[in-house]
């Protein structure tokens, strides 16, 4: 997963092996495997695979430049170290970006001895959102993001484009510590906010590693018998872990990412270093996903996806079975991105679009 270079991906799933294409990569015979033009057209086995037609000029700069990127070291527990402040590094990078963007106060704040962040926007808040308030769990393969740099990073444009109060959560990251540690940070933030919300006031959202605590947040409060929030948004994940349930995503964008990553089989015996160390997947507060029970009682879902996605599979599958039992999802997928890439590009029209899908999504279903 991410490192100190290449950190678009670093937000990417926890243990996942990035050896993304400079010019070229080879295999283990030493041949040619992949080669990335300038302009970001990948070379793999006789095909040929350019950025796609249907991005924005920007957008296509900026994949262009990620995918012609050295490669990223290997996360492992002894690297976790230099990988967070790579990642944590290329997050508040993105973060001042969309700061100048959307001007905001940042407040750190404990919350039932929580670290969090509460971004308010200069512009003020709008009348109808002074009751609303929004929950962002922050990305990073559950190991890096912290400090508020993922927060920020994710919190800002949203604060700014439905002018709305984000409260980011600094939830506790492995390996320092192991689930369920961040679903229980969670749960104390949102009994912070329930004090002085009802709780179809308050949406939760996260991308990748965040977009998985979203869900299985979600069933935690289920087993705490709290109710549950007025909407979510589950970004560049599903209510599966990507590493445990990779589907055909996980294989066919390895190249259309210029990238040899991880078998699922490998990424499973990865992830075994970090947060879900010897922990059951076959448990609904870990794999919502996989229990029709817990689903059907699941708030209103946005689900973001793009077609380089490596979780695009899981966000398929997701919004597939809430709908098999009746919950209320929507689901977007943007042509051409790859993982949490609408969030870094910043000025883009791909961007833009996404945080009014975001922001109408929530505007839609929380109380005023």
């Amino acid at each position: 997963m991410g490192g100190i270079r290449g950190l678009v991906w670093a937000v990417a799933l926890a243990a996942m092996v990035s050896l993304t294409a400079a010019s070229a990569a080879t295999d283990g015979a030493g041949a040619e495997a992949i080669h990335v033009d300038a302009d970001g057209t990948i070379h793999v086995d006789g095909l040929a695979v350019p950025v796609s037609d249907f991005l924005s000029a920007p957008a296509r700069a900026q994949q262009s430049a990620r995918l012609i990127r050295p490669p990223a070291p290997v996360v492992t527990e002894a690297g976790v170290k230099d990988a967070r402040a790579g990642t944590d590094a290329f997050q508040q990078s993105v973060a001042d970006r969309w700061r100048a963007v959307y001007p905001a106060r940042i407040e750190p704040t404990m919350m039932n001895g929580v670290k969090t962040e509460v971004i308010t926007p200069e512009a003020g808040i709008a009348p109808e959102n002074q009751n609303r308030v929004l929950i962002n769990l922050h990305g990073g393969g559950f190991f890096a993001g912290g400090g508020g740099a993922g927060g920020r990073a994710e919190s800002l444009p949203v604060a700014g484009r439905g002018r709305i109060k984000v409260v980011a959560v600094d939830y506790r990251l492995a390996p320092e510590n192991r689930f369920p540690a961040a679903s229980e940070d969670v749960e104390q933030v949102y009994r912070a906010l329930l004090a002085h919300h009802r709780p179809e006031q308050i949406g939760i959202y996260g991308c990748s590693a965040g977009g998985t605590l979203v869900a299985q947040s979600v069933a935690w409060f289920q087993k705490r018998r709290l109710p549950p929030p007025g909407a979510i948004g589950i970004f560049c994940s599903g209510a599966m872990p990507t590493f445990w349930y990779g589907g055909d995503s996980f294989a066919v964008t390895q190249m259309m990412n210029a990238r040899l990553q991880a078998t699922p089989e490998q990424m499973r015996d990865g992830a075994g270093t970090l947060y879900l160390a010897g922990v059951d997947g076959n448990d609904p507060l870990v794999t919502p996903g996989l229990f029709p029970e817990v689903l059907a009682k699941f708030p209103p879902t946005l689900i973001i996806t793009g077609t380089r996605d490596s979780a695009m599979s899981n966000a398929i599958v997701t919004n597939a079975r809430l709908l098999a039992v009746g919950a209320e999802t929507q689901l977007f997928v943007q042509e051409g991105l790859g993982h949490g890439e609408f969030a870094t590009l910043v000025g883009s029209a791909e961007a833009a679009q996404a945080y009014d899908v975001i922001w109408r999504f929530f505007d839609r279903h929380l109380a005023k």
